[in-house]
């Protein structure tokens, strides 16, 4: 008899325990199921809030509310198929422009400027050449290479500065040399250059002395604009973007805009 007790009390007590336990998978359960729902009703809110659209096709989300879409290359892109990225389009975007590295320091081209330059005109796109600016070298001569190598046309966008590193360069020194190039396009092509840079060096290193200068400024994983206070024309929102003709992932932009105030910007 005591046995046997001792049985039922045994029995109780397991009982006890495995509902203890099936209670506790249960909690572990719904705590999870919640913490999912959290997370996707999270991203829907931040989607929503940010009118970015994911788009398969480019493989990157786009801010939406932009009606005017580019991308920027270099030699890094390798040989583009221009009629391919031009014919792209889903939905309304569609690549309307870009800048194409042509020159950096005092001597060194892009091996694939000319080409590109040429190719993405016929293609139809508006087409920009920019210069990437080395902080140790001279403002002027840095000028004198890109001036030699861009010949603009009407149509084309204004010149661009891309300025992204100080290379040890006193501020003091950096801006000089950057005024230097920027006084010297200007007064070669009769039109006011375009300043390229990330918002953190422009904060750091160029600020209020370059406001007057239209901006294109990079700033990543950012839903809506970039967090800048100035005015600015054009935002690189994506380094990872894909767009059919180029092989390699490539930078997306967008123009801060209408099509008016995009004409406008143009070189005459």
């Amino acid at each position: 008899m005591v046995y046997f007790c001792g049985y039922i009390a045994m029995a109780v007590k397991k009982r006890r325990k495995r509902k203890k336990k099936t209670a506790w998978i249960w909690v572990l359960g719904l705590i999870v199921i919640l913490f999912f729902i959290y997370l996707w009703g999270f991203d829907w809110w931040i989607s929503r809030k940010a009118r970015f659209v994911s788009y398969p096709e480019f493989g990157i989300a786009i801010p939406e509310k932009y009606a005017i879409h580019g991308i920027d290359v270099s030699k890094y892109q390798e040989v583009i198929a221009w009629e391919a990225v031009k014919a792209m389009q889903v939905k309304q975007i569609k690549m309307s422009f870009v800048f194409i590295k042509a020159t950096e320091g005092i001597g060194n081209t892009d091996r694939h400027f000319r080409r590109n330059w040429r190719k993405s005109k016929q293609a139809g796109l508006t087409r920009g050449a920019y210069h990437f600016f080395l902080a140790t070298k001279d403002g002027r001569m840095q000028a004198e290479n890109f001036i030699s190598k861009v010949d603009l046309e009407p149509g084309d966008l204004p010149p661009v500065l891309d300025i992204e590193q100080t290379y040890g360069v006193s501020p003091e020194a950096l801006k000089r040399e950057v005024k230097e190039w920027l006084a010297v396009v200007e007064a070669s092509y009769g039109i006011k250059p375009i300043i390229y840079t990330n918002v953190d060096f422009y904060k750091r290193k160029l600020g209020s002395e370059f406001d007057s200068y239209p901006l294109w400024i990079a700033h990543y994983l950012q839903p809506e604009k970039p967090r800048i206070d100035r005015d600015w024309s054009f935002w690189q929102h994506s380094e990872t973007g894909h767009v059919n003709g180029i092989l390699s992932k490539v930078d997306f932009n967008v123009f801060n805009g209408d099509s008016a105030a995009f004409s406008n910007l143009l070189y005459k």
